[in-house]
């Protein structure tokens, strides 16, 4: 019964935010919102052709079968707001979702074989938890949320790397981390607040003067890993210190080179650092990221990347999936 309250109110909250991001989305022309959602089903579409069928993940790479893929292509299942349990790819989605449970360790909650697999599979499940009656994600979610915090109180750098048991940390990892607890206590699991704090602290001790995250220290800033430092101190509602000022003004001096070697990686975290800056850089950055995804979207309907093309396209679609303004997490 309880569970059942859960899913109402989450799913009256959904829609109250559908109809707030809607307000903005129409800041844009109509034929600009039918161009963005035919382009966004079009990648949904060949994201669920794509699917192996009988084991509910994805075989074009090496990447397509990795935990945290599949859990990024759950959630560019669920941003678009489609219902995942009568919705068009309600198939699709219940395979990827038993395939996510089938890979967590029962007893350790571990999901894969690396932090990256474990952070953004953990985010699905937070995602996925209120919104359907699968009576098996809320203790898979207290399991995996649990190793992530347990991991963290074992590593001296109050961050997290490659393994549960790492002693070092780096940005990357622990973004990924982080995103996930914000996630998870979106949707009612204990997060303490000293965990929190803890990795806030790691992710300002690699920033630089001029507001960029490096991978290990304050050296070597991209903008991929300065949009992670970016989110992740949003998300903490840390916006009116140096540091998120600091890197706000980095994204807008930098976020028009992107990233070569991780072109969607970066989309994917731009996306939601932008988002969360000013209604003016979003609109401005989104309409330009949206021109260039339509115009190298393939044929059916994904996108190519170093990573194979399961990661590129949910990565691509995810890059767009504020627009939907739907997922707790996209809220600003």
């Amino acid at each position: 019964m309880k569970r059942r309250i859960f899913s109402t109110i989450w799913a009256l909250a959904l829609l109250t935010n559908v109809c707030s991001g809607q307000d903005l989305f129409e800041q844009s022309n109509d034929l600009l919102v039918r161009e963005i959602d035919n382009t966004y089903r079009r990648g949904l579409d060949y994201l669920s052709k794509s699917q192996d069928s009988s084991r509910g993940c994805w075989s074009d790479s090496s990447y397509g079968s990795e935990p945290g893929v599949v859990g990024l292509c759950i959630l560019a299942f669920l941003a678009r707001g489609d219902d995942p349990e009568f919705g068009s790819y309600r198939v699709q989605f219940k395979k990827a979702i038993d395939y996510l449970l089938k890979a967590q360790n029962p007893k350790t909650g571990y999901i894969g074989t690396s932090m990256y697999n474990h952070g953004f599979s953990t985010l699905a499940l937070a995602e996925a938890y209120g919104l359907t009656n699968d009576l098996r994600l809320g203790p898979a979610l207290e399991k995996a949320t649990k190793l992530i915090i347990s991991s963290q109180k074992q590593n001296p750098k109050g961050g997290w790397r490659y393994s549960p048991e790492s002693q070092d940390a780096d940005s990357t990892v622990s973004g990924a981390q982080m995103v996930a607890l914000f996630a998870a206590r979106n949707a009612g699991i204990k997060v303490p607040e000293e965990a929190i704090e803890k990795g806030k602290a790691y992710l300002i001790s690699c920033q630089d003067s001029n507001g960029g995250f490096g991978y290990t220290s304050a050296s070597g800033a991209n903008l991929p890993r300065s949009a992670i430092g970016s989110l992740v101190l949003s998300l903490a509602k840390d916006t009116d210190s140096d540091a998120y000022r600091n890197s706000v003004e980095y994204l807008k001096k930098n976020v028009q080179s992107g990233s070569s070697s991780h072109k969607f990686y970066s989309l994917y975290y731009t996306s939601q650092a932008v988002f969360r800056t000013s209604p003016s850089f979003w609109n401005t950055w989104n309409s330009q990221n949206f021109k260039r995804l339509q115009s190298t979207q393939g044929q059916d309907g994904g996108w190519q990347g170093s990573y194979g093309k399961t990661f590129a396209t949910s990565a691509a679609l995810l890059s767009l999936a504020l627009n939907y303004r739907y997922l707790p997490i996209y809220e600003r």
